[in-house]
């Protein structure tokens, strides 16, 4: 998908790029750092699903027309891969917070494991995480969660495709997932810890592909930047 761009125009018209996020940045972050190296040309620019700012891999960018079609890319299956750290639990589900609940993970083994991915494949249903950007009352609730407020959780429908354990090091796990639409990933950690009545929570998490596109045809963020400011330069002399 890296395409051989001619025109700053061209973004105008559409275009869908495949973008690598970078870790601690959020999604918006990666829109506004492209948003901005488009000026003076105002262009639309949105993104094709949320990823965490402690998640890296494929963030899928629209330009221009080509922002119509997101709630379209947006619905497309995900594929993930990650690392769980087994015995600990922490509220945020992930490293955005520090560990509040310690287990013993001697009685766990391999095959135990293993076994647990089951429960977990399928048509499921899940919680959000409290630190989350889902909105409630028009405000994101891991805003109401970082004040100590107690927020209302709902369960949401998700399909879980495949859930393998691929490294299982105790207490890392690395894992591969292919899910629906709006699935939590730091949510099936979770709550594949508390399956076991143990505990767990996500230490790395990649997004690897959405639909059809791969994290090995994405741009680094600056080599997309450096490209849309290469063509700035060649549009100014072209005029000259």
């Amino acid at each position: 998908m890296k395409n051989s761009y001619t025109k700053i125009e061209e973004f105008a018209e559409g275009q869908l790029l495949l973008v690598n996020k970078p870790y601690q940045w959020t999604s918006f972050d990666v829109v506004g750092k492209l948003r901005n190296s488009f000026k003076p040309l105002k262009l639309k620019v949105g993104h094709a699903g949320t990823l965490d700012p402690l998640a890296t891999g494929l963030l899928i960018i629209c330009t221009g027309k080509m922002t119509k079609q997101i709630d379209t890319f947006q619905a497309e299956e995900k594929e993930y891969t990650g690392t769980m750290v087994m015995g600990a639990t922490t509220p945020s589900y992930d490293m955005e917070t520090q560990p509040d609940k310690s287990f013993d993970i001697s009685q766990l083994n391999e095959e135990v494991l293993r076994n647990n991915c089951k429960q977990f494949t399928g048509d499921i249903q899940q919680y959000p995480p409290a630190h989350s950007a889902i909105k409630v009352d028009g405000e994101r609730l891991y805003e109401k969660a970082r004040r100590g407020e107690d927020v209302e959780l709902k369960l949401r429908n998700v399909t879980i495709t495949q859930f393998e354990l691929t490294r299982v090091e105790l207490p890392e796990i690395d894992f591969r997932v292919v899910c629906s639409k709006g699935t939590y990933i730091r949510s099936l950690v979770h709550d594949f810890g508390a399956a076991l009545g143990n505990g767990a929570y996500l230490s790395k998490l990649r997004r690897t592909r959405s639909g059809n596109f791969k994290i090995e045809d994405a741009w680094e963020v600056m080599e997309l930047v450096n490209t849309i400011r290469d063509l700035k330069v060649s549009d100014v002399h072209t005029a000259r």
